[in-house]
């Protein structure tokens, strides 16, 4: 039996959320009564939806037999996908990164930046990012006791980090901000390439033009670093070779984007969600003030509650079963981080935000061969983030209402205005 028609198209709505307690609440009753069942939706392809942690791990650990490449990696229509192929000359996703590769391409296109963000390789790295956390709590504290905190430094601070280690100028970075913004929240009216409400055509036209926006920039990109290489991660990129050959455009331009956007929009999601979490619970911040030792405790419940990528997409290439549940050859299958990390199995209290859980095992960054490259650098400037601010401040809450990103891929807050006294 599938699942019901309204909470499948609940949990594909890009405006469900933006609404978060939509998606929580079909997916909880998704959870009690069918973890692992089929949504049938006339524009889409059918595709399984896997709500619970363990089932999503399972499927992680497996990527012989369940791909990223093969269909797209993110939910799309059957319109959508055909049009993406076009374009691409057959490819299933627009941009062909780490997250839309396997096997030998995604070990080998993996392992050139890996040993970079390893937590002793970015460990030199913690001295300039304090520098760039205590320029950013002097940004917030210049504001006079109110501000935005996401558009004022949670969509800035991740930017400037991720920016340095890239070797992007700073002068460039309002321009990655508007074009990461742009990729990841074409359905928000606020801030797509229009600034608009788009038509599905309109939509992919639009994701088009920022994804070949990037290209050109990072085509220059390229020809500066194999002129003058350096340690910076781009210039990793630009030099990189498998098999004695220098990456093909398509991987290239893939690592640079996914790099250079998910590099510092999923923290921005995390780190804005942090805050409004703090100015909704008073008494956090004394917690935390009085147990600076909790601080990483503080940084996982927070990246739990979030859940910045919300979901992702895999094809099975083999028969075999999952959840009691068979799954065939070419089936295709929705892991929503945003349910594994609610599942009452695992977390007592799932909806409530806790700094005292004995064990926190959340995928918000993924599991197994594909766990988010950068991982350890995001939890590193969050953590040095809340220890400069929670010394600077007195109290906070929050001044107005939150707004979430319409979105139902990578999303989180874009606006947080809070209240706040300084010390």
């Amino acid at each position: 039996m599938a699942l019901a028609k309204e909470l499948a198209q609940a949990i594909i709505d890009p405006k469900s959320y933006s609404q978060r307690e939509i998606v929580d609440e079909a997916f909880r009753t998704i959870r009690a009564n069918q973890p692992l069942d089929k949504a049938e939706l006339d524009d889409m392809d059918p595709f399984w939806v896997v709500s619970r942690h363990a089932d999503i791990k399972e499927i992680e650990r497996q990527p012989d037999i369940f791909h990223n490449g093969d269909k797209s990696t993110f939910l799309s229509t059957k319109e959508a996908s055909a049009r993406v192929q076009m374009l691409t000359g057959g490819e299933p996703n627009l941009i062909r990164s780490l997250v839309s590769v396997d096997g030998k391409e995604h070990k080998d296109l993996r392992a050139i930046v890996f040993p970079h963000v390893t937590p002793k390789a970015i460990r030199p790295l913690e001295e300039a990012i304090r520098g760039i956390a205590r320029e950013f709590v002097d940004h917030m504290l210049s504001f006079d006791g109110e501000c935005d905190f996401a558009t004022d430094v949670a969509f800035l601070y991740p930017l400037r980090v991720i920016m340095t280690v890239l070797g992007v100028p700073q002068e460039d970075e309002p321009f990655m901000l508007k074009l990461t913004q742009e990729l990841f929240n074409n359905a928000d009216p606020e801030l797509n390439r229009r600034r608009a409400e788009l038509s599905p055509d309109e939509m992919l036209k639009s994701l088009w033009e920022t994804t070949m926006e990037l290209e050109n920039y990072f085509k220059a990109v390229t020809e500066k670093f194999r002129a003058n290489p350096t340690d910076h991660i781009n210039s990793l990129i630009a030099n990189a070779k498998i098999d004695g050959e220098y990456l093909n455009h398509r991987q290239m331009m893939g690592y640079y984007i996914i790099a250079a956007t998910a590099g510092h929009d999923t923290t921005s999601n995390t780190t804005a969600g942090a805050m409004w979490a703090l100015a909704e619970r008073p008494e956090l911040l004394r917690q935390m003030q009085d147990n600076p030792e909790r601080i990483n405790a503080f940084v996982e419940e927070s990246i739990r509650w979030e859940v910045p990528v919300k979901h992702f997409m895999r094809s099975a290439v083999a028969d075999c079963e999952i959840g009691g549940q068979q799954i065939k050859a070419g089936d295709w299958l929705m892991l929503s981080y945003q349910s594994g990390c609610r599942d009452e199995s695992v977390w007592a209290d799932p909806f409530e935000f806790r700094i005292d859980r004995e064990s926190n095992p959340q995928i918000a960054f993924g599991y197994g061969v594909h766990v988010c490259l950068g991982q350890h650098l995001a939890r590193m400037e969050m953590r040095i983030l809340w220890e400069e601010l929670f010394k600077r401040i007195k109290s906070v809450e929050l001044n107005g209402k939150c707004e979430r990103t319409i979105s139902n891929f990578v999303c989180g807050p874009k606006h947080v205005p809070i209240r706040f006294t300084a010390n």
